[in-house]
């Protein structure tokens, strides 16, 4: 997952379920940054995103086991 933090023009939409997922862990919560590799500024898009999907029911809020 290392390979977007040099991508400038990286974009998270809440609309692109399938790459959020890639950053949601097995119990439903967003990875840190130790583990996705992005930037600060980055990680705060992907959190917005994230919460925007769940907030739309494209996401769920918790894991479902």
């Amino acid at each position: 997952m290392r390979r977007l933090k040099n991508d400038p023009n990286l974009y998270f939409d809440y609309r692109d379920v399938k790459t959020l997922q890639r950053y949601i862990d097995a119990y439903g919560r967003i990875e840190p940054i130790a583990k996705t590799g992005l930037s600060a500024k980055q990680q705060r898009q992907l959190a917005v995103a994230v919460k925007r999907a769940r907030h739309l029911a494209l996401l769920p809020f918790v894991a479902e086991n």
